[in-house]
């Protein structure tokens, strides 16, 4: 919303809430005759502030705050809205009423566009507007009931709190309060560090807080440093405040200085309208204005922060999946997500641009045929992952590079022989076990006597496909040896090296074509990345791990068998439970979740926790 003070400047944009689009001619020919008058019932309404409509061929569109509608099917919608708009906009419904008769089916088709207002929330109660200013109509706007929010607004009586009650930023917050008839105190010290403000109200009002004997705090943070600025989410005063302290580090804020005095008047009356907002919509039990948009990088469920520069000029709300979990909602486990788009929404969150715990993979300028590759920076240097699909390609280099950087607090990425530990990270718990599983079964040497006929995995279509790949079109002198991992175990080692014995590709699936064409697949990055001289640190090699989250809510085609990728890992998922079971036969292999202890690899670890994913500790068993 735009704040209403001038002083503070206009918050953060927000968006209008999902379009809906309705037919004005099936509704009306649904309606009976027995339904309740809408018409009649309009003195009690009027639209919400801010609507505003344009005209089509066969109908209309409205536009408000909170939600926007398109009403089509009849040439008569457009008189139909005149006769409405001047009574809701006015007040005066005896014209109407007497111009549609009550049973007219002119009264009945009004009624119809009524209850579609309605409907869509573009009405709102009379008695709420009889107030007047710019907080009385932003209520108008987006209050579901107005009076009793700016009843708890006017009864805040919020404190600010700064290391200088007089700093600009602490003033401008404390006359955006004071427009929005909300009378500020200020506190000066209280351990708030220089350049920051901490705003702090009762929760529901100060008089409810009273009266109900609690002492619950809503609060908000922000911060300035030259051209940077923040606002945190609402919370309890001592969980913004360690968002803060946070906040400030990821953004690379200067902490022991006032940069108030310095920094441009617009971003200072920015932050402090925004930080304003966001704590009276908390007080007032309005939606937070980061969560009334439809951007696709917010996470439900989950705090967003507001970062604002000066140059360039921009402003724009943030996940926030800070280390600090104090209050209860933040503490709360995230659900893992359900289908490989939602994992790479999270993943984008992780790697936020701004306040992320991770580099985000990208593709740059790496080639996609014949495998998919994206690249990150790691500890170290570089990872480049591969894959049949860039979306997987990403989804493996997120959680090797996160494997990567939890490895800071001294344990390996790899579960390694003789019992020493490692870290896997997955989606879900399933998908960081058959990472963990896999690798500990590669180094399990497959039986002597195990070797299989090339018959029985070059007529799988993906084996065949990525073989050739590699020994065709990519020229590579190669072997590709196929072995059974146990006896009477549907496990099986796949391994293709060159003509010298180096290792290209390695791969442990359930079947002999699923090993062949992962091993096959291996090689492909490897010698692809190879060719393009990038001297990765790290090299992430594909497995089918990924595969139950590639397949989970997807819809395939009748003819998508193992010959297309999709219908390949379907097949992979299914398998995997049992494969899974089989490798933990033997290998051994225990896992517990991991509890961090180094600064670093909390806060990636609390990153991966928000969004859902699973980190486990693994340590080799007896086999």
């Amino acid at each position: 919303m735009t704040t209403p003070a001038t002083d503070h400047g206009a918050a953060a944009t927000s968006a209008t809430s999902a379009t809906s689009a309705t037919s004005a001619t099936s509704a009306m020919s649904a309606m009976s005759a027995t339904e309740p008058d809408a018409v009649a019932a309009l003195a009690g309404w009027q639209l919400r502030p801010g609507i505003a409509v344009t005209p089509l061929v066969e109908g209309i569109h409205l536009r408000g705050r909170r939600s926007r509608v398109t009403l089509e099917g009849s040439r008569a919608l457009p008189r139909l809205w005149r006769m409405l708009e001047t009574s809701l906009r006015t007040g005066d419904h005896a014209a109407l009423l007497g111009e549609a008769p009550a049973g007219s089916p002119l009264r009945k088709a009004l009624g119809t566009v009524v209850d579609q207002l309605h409907a869509h929330d573009l009405l709102v109660e009379r008695t709420a507007a009889a107030a007047d200013g710019p907080v009385a109509r932003w209520l108008q706007a987006t209050a579901d009931h107005p009076v009793p929010a700016a009843a708890a607004i006017a009864s805040a009586r919020p404190e600010v709190q700064a290391a200088d009650a007089r700093s600009a930023l602490a003033q401008a917050a404390g006359r955006a309060l004071e427009r929005c008839g909300s009378a500020p105190t200020y506190v000066a010290g209280n351990g708030v560090a220089p350049g920051r403000i901490v705003l702090v109200a009762p929760a529901g009002g100060a008089a409810e807080s009273v009266a109900a004997g609690r002492e619950r705090r809503l609060a908000v943070a922000a911060g300035l440093s030259g051209g940077t600025a923040f606002v945190t989410a609402p919370g309890s005063p001592e969980q913004v405040r360690a968002d803060a302290a946070a906040l400030s580090a990821r953004l690379g804020l200067v902490p022991d200085a006032d940069p108030a005095p310095a920094a441009p008047g617009a971003l200072t009356a920015l932050v402090a309208g925004a930080a304003v907002q966001r704590l009276l919509c908390a007080v007032a039990g309005l939606a937070d204005p980061a969560d009334e948009g439809d951007d696709h990088r917010i996470l439900p469920h989950r705090p967003t922060v507001l970062v604002a520069t000066d140059r360039p000029s921009q402003a724009g709300y943030h996940p926030w999946l800070g280390p600090d979990l104090l209050d209860p909602d933040r503490a709360a486990v995230s659900a893992p997500p359900d289908t490989l788009a939602e994992a790479l929404r999270r993943t984008a969150a992780l790697g936020d641009e701004l306040v992320g715990v991770l580099a985000l993979p990208k593709p740059g300028a790496l080639p996609q045929l014949p495998a998919a590759l994206a690249a990150c920076p790691v500890p170290g240097g570089v990872l480049v992952a591969g894959a049949a699909r860039l979306d997987l390609a990403r989804l493996d280099a997120v959680c090797r590079a996160a494997e990567l950087r939890l490895a800071a607090e001294g344990l390996s990425p790899d579960a390694a022989p003789g019992g020493s530990p490692g870290i896997a990270v997955g989606v879900d718990a399933g998908h960081a076990w058959g990472r963990a599983l896999r690798r500990s079964a590669g180094l399990t040497p497959p039986r002597a006597d195990g070797d299989l006929p090339e018959g029985e995995w070059l007529a799988h279509p993906q084996a065949r496909h990525w073989w050739t790949t590699l020994t065709r079109r990519l020229g590579v002198d190669a072997g590709l040896r196929v072995a059974r991992c146990a006896p009477d175990e549907d496990v099986f080692n796949a391994a293709v090296r060159d003509r010298s014995g180096e290792l290209l590709g390695l791969a442990v699936e359930a079947t002999p074509g699923d090993a062949a064409a992962f091993a096959a697949l291996a090689a492909t990055v490897h010698c692809q990345v190879s060719a393009l001289d990038l001297t990765p640190s790290q090299l992430s090699l594909p497995s089918g791990a990924s595969a139950p989250i590639t397949a989970a809510g997807a819809e395939y085609a009748g003819w998508e068998d193992d010959g297309w990728t999709s219908g390949w890992l379907a097949g992979v998922a299914a398998r995997e439970p049992a494969f899974q079971k089989a490798l933990r036969r033997l290998t051994g292999l225990r896992a517990r979740p991991w509890v961090p202890v180094a600064v670093d690899a909390r806060t990636v670890a609390a990153g991966l926790h928000g969004c859902g994913f699973a980190v486990l500790s693994t340590e080799e068993g007896a086999r």
